[in-house]
Parts: C-alpha cells; sequence; structure tokens
C-alpha cells in the first residue's frame, strides 16, 4: 500500500511541475522604448549640462585670477600676495565642492527617474504574470545565470503591450 502511494505522488509531483508555467523578459529591449525613458534622459542631460556650464565658468575664472596673479607676482607685496593665493585655493575648493555635489545630486536623480520607470515596468511584468498564470517572469538581462527558452515563454512582447509600447 505504502509503495503505491509513493508511485502515485512520484506520478502526479513531475505532471503539477509541468504545469507551472516560467516567463522572461528582456528589460533591456523594454525600458529604451518606454516614453517616460526619453523624457527622463532629456531632463538628466539637460541637468547635467547645466552643472557643466557653471564647473566651466569657475574653471574659467580660476584660470583669468591664476593667469592676473602670475603677471603681477613680481610686483605685489607678500601679503597682497599670500591673500590672493589663498583666494585662489579657496575657489579651487568652491568648485571641487560643487563638482562632487552636482554628481552626487546628478546620481540621486538618475537613481529617481529610473526607479519611477523600473516600478512601471514591475507593474507591468506583474500583470501578465497574474493574467498569464506564470508562477515566475525573470528578466534575462538581470544576470541570471541560465534561461530555457523551451521551457520558458518570452513574454517580452506582452510587457510591451500592457506598458504602450508598440
Amino acid at each position: 500500500m505504502l509503495k503505491k502511494m509513493i508511485l502515485v505522488c512520484m506520478m502526479i509531483i513531475p505532471m503539477g511541475l509541468s504545469a507551472q508555467k516560467f516567463g522572461h523578459i528582456n528589460s533591456a529591449a523594454i525600458i529604451p522604448l518606454m516614453a517616460e525613458y526619453t523624457t527622463a534622459q532629456s531632463e538628466l542631460e539637460a541637468l547635467e549640462k547645466q552643472y557643466g556650464e557653471e564647473i566651466k565658468r569657475m574653471q574659467d575664472e580660476l584660470t583669468k585670477k591664476t593667469e592676473e596673479l602670475e603677471a603681477q607676482k613680481a610686483t605685489l607685496p607678500a601679503n597682497i600676495l599670500a591673500n590672493r593665493e589663498k583666494e585662489l585655493q579657496e575657489l579651487y575648493s568652491r568648485m571641487q565642492q560643487y563638482y562632487q555635489e552636482g554628481q552626487q545630486h546628478l546620481q540621486r536623480a538618475s537613481e529617481e527617474k529610473m526607479g519611477a520607470l523600473t516600478t512601471k515596468l514591475r507593474a507591468a511584468i506583474k500583470e501578465v504574470g497574474d493574467a498569464g498564470g506564470f508562477v515566475y517572469i525573470l528578466d534575462a538581462t538581470s544576470g541570471a545565470p541560465y534561461i530555457s527558452e523551451l521551457l520558458s515563454t518570452d513574454v517580452t512582447e506582452q510587457v510591451k503591450a500592457k506598458l504602450g509600447i508598440k
């Protein structure tokens, strides 16, 4: 009797596993096609340009003041020369600090904008998964070691459709 139950279980379990549906997507093929991606990229590029222009202005000011100091160096009293060198060092420090703060702000802005895209993509994946009865939908671009295309359904086009991407 016990042997028959084990035999029945061994036959039923594989049937249950084969009924499960697995899917995969390629998010790298989806995200750049999202309208929000283009907008986010444009906004990030504009922000980066603003920071770049301000850094350029600061560099130009530093270069100009350095050249002026070099030209007047021989004729300036020691205390004025020391003050101007100190001003140059402070300007250089402010420029470095501004650059670092700008990079941090750009990073946060990028994470925020891309995070919103990822959230929207995940919601679409969940909708496709729920509607299709999938157990898992893996992202092929996330470093999954192996995805069998024979045993897994590519739902990239379905997710694109949920997002309104043609």
